[in-house]
């Protein structure tokens, strides 16, 4: 198939914590990582462009907790310069073709790439605009968790107007309830999904 121009990939959060073994475990993270890894790989002429994002937590008060719900509060994870905010090993074939990693958290919950920024010619550049400044009208998203993360971008993209379609063989959630939830809010949204969420 041959590239089209105004199509992206976005890659969500494919970090050690949220894989097996890490502070925020999601089943079935590594085997997400090697499946994107494997689409990557196979599509990547597909994508005009293909971009990250990734949790890179300092000190975002109240998202981390000792005593975690699990819905607003967590334990810590993905904290900038520990070995739980680096991109899994499974993961790195496709980020030979990544162009742009937007962090997102530094000192607050971040569930969304959108709030997320690169440095690019010594600015600041967040995800929407990177975006629009390559023409890109149609986004594909990927990644980790099918419902926080995932949904969050995804919900964003769509109210950016890209044409936005989830990948859910290349996602996995926390737990079957807030994905069903997630699923739902992201009909609602008109946002696209193809294939069915990793199951751990």
């Amino acid at each position: 198939m041959s590239r089209d121009m105004s199509r992206a990939l976005v890659i969500v959060d494919v970090q050690n914590d949220f894989c097996e073994g890490g502070s925020l475990a999601v089943p079935g993270g590594a085997e997400v990582a090697r499946r994107i890894s494997e689409h990557v790989v196979a599509h990547h002429e597909e994508y005009a462009a293909i971009v990250a994002t990734a949790d890179w937590h300092d000190d975002p008060g109240a998202h981390f907790s000792a005593t975690p719900d699990f819905v607003e509060s967590w334990p810590v994870h993905c904290r900038v310069g520990s070995d739980g905010a680096l991109f899994h090993p499974a993961a790195e074939p496709a980020f030979e073709f990544v162009e742009a990693i937007f962090r997102k958290g530094h000192y607050s919950a971040a569930y969304s790439g959108f709030e997320g920024h690169t440095v690019e010619a010594d600015a600041v550049v967040g995800l929407a605009d990177w975006l629009r400044d390559r023409a890109i009208e149609e986004v594909h998203v990927v990644g980790i968790a099918t419902d926080y993360c995932v949904r969050a971008t995804a919900l964003d993209s769509a109210d950016e107007g890209f044409d936005t379609t989830v990948l859910l063989d290349l996602t996995a959630g926390v737990a079957p309830e807030s994905t069903t939830r997630a699923l739902a809010d992201l009909a609602e949204a008109e946002v696209a999904t193809r294939g069915e969420v990793v199951r751990g």
